[in-house]
This record gives C-alpha cells, structure tokens and sequence, in this order.
C-alpha cells in the first residue's frame, strides 16, 4: 500500500478551488492552503487544513484558523469501506458543530468532494430526550452510581421503585399493584411488576402480585 502523504492532497485541492474561480497559495503562514478571489479582494479568504486523517490535531488547527477566517475547510484522504465511510460520517458532524468546513481526496483519481460548507452550527434540541433525562433525574433518590460505570450496572430510577415495590411485598405479602402504588408511592407499581424486567415478582391472581423470594 502506498503511503498518502499531506502534500499529495495539495494538487487536487488546489485544482477544485482554482475550478471554483480562485488564486490558491500553499503555506501562508500557519496555514497550509489559501484562497482568494483575484476579482472580490474583499470577500474573506478561504483556508484549507491538509492532514492524512481525522484527528485532533487538525481539529485544533482548523479552530485556531478560524480567528482568520469563517472560511475553514479540513481535508483528509476519502475513508476505504463501510466500517471507514461511518468513523468519517462521525467525523463530519464533530466538524458541523465546529463550524468547520470537509474535503475527501481521492488521490488516485484526484477528486475532490465537499461534504460539508463552513457555517456556523445551531444544535437543535430534541424535546423528547430533554423530557426523559429530567425525569430519570428527577425520579432517583440520591446518587447511588459511580461516573463511567457501564450501562447493565447502573442505578436507574426504574430499578429504584422496582426495588421500593418488591421491599413493600417482601414486607407485606402479596399485594394488589393499587396498593403498592399507594403506599410506595410509584404510580408505575402495577407496570413495574406486571413486566417484571428483573424477575422480581409473581402474579398469584388477577391484579395482585408477590415477590417471588416469598413464594420460594
């Protein structure tokens, strides 16, 4: 396998911007391309950041460009495969939200695509999953997780009035899920024990349910 190097990015993007009505100069100052309008002197310039890949180096230099610039563009070699085609995908939403622009090289054929245009980035919220973290945080007692544990092993404040319903049954016999509800106070009680995601709990008849260390 060939070994792309920086400078052969340089010719293609060079190329693509010449195509596109501009004067292009390699390494003007810190940065490794630059463009201008020879008719529109006045329009901002264009700077293009030249790596073999993704990485946070370029990112850091690519932002650093920016107080030069709106007109920030990365370019990197085009990904091989499916598994390279969605590190890339990843990479071009980091950038959106950086405001920077993205170029893929083909070296070999010496295409240029833009896949995304420098432009400042609004994230936009999801109402939805606002709704869903504040509840989970608002419906836990206390914090009984430690930062970083894997997803299977946390605390959730499901587990939590799945704990308060079998504690209430362990202690009461069984019970109907109304009651439970009533007197541990998670309106979910029924539910919670109806699934039975932890294997937790029996039903014994209609409405009524037990925790099964009782049954044993």
């Amino acid at each position: 396998m060939v070994r792309i190097l920086e400078t052969d990015l340089y010719p293609p993007v060079k190329a693509h911007f010449e195509g596109l009505g501009y004067e292009v100069k390699a390494e003007v100052k810190d940065a490794d391309v630059m463009a201008m309008r020879p008719d529109a002197p006045d329009e901002p310039p264009v700077i293009i950041e030249l790596k073999t890949g993704f990485s946070l180096i370029l990112l850091h230099q690519a932002i650093a460009r920016q107080s030069i610039t709106d007109q920030v563009y990365v370019a990197v070699p085009r990904w091989k495969g499916r598994a390279g085609w969605k590190t890339f995908k990843g990479n071009i939403s980091i950038c959106k939200r950086l405001g920077l622009g993205v170029i893929s090289v083909n070296v070999a054929e010496g295409i240029v695509q833009v896949h995304n245009e420098p432009k400042p980035f609004k994230p936009r919220k999801n109402p939805k999953r606002k709704e869903a973290t504040l509840k989970e945080f608002n419906g836990r007692d206390g914090d009984r997780n430690i930062g970083g544990t894997p997803g299977g092993g946390r605390h959730t404040a499901y587990r939590q009035d799945a704990e308060k319903c079998r504690a209430y049954l362990d202690e009461h016999g069984p019970s109907k899920g109304l009651v439970v509800a009533k007197k541990t106070g998670v309106e979910r009680a029924t539910l919670i024990m109806r699934s039975n995601h932890y294997g937790w709990f029996e039903k014994v008849s209609v409405g009524v349910y037990a925790s099964k260390a009782q049954i044993k």
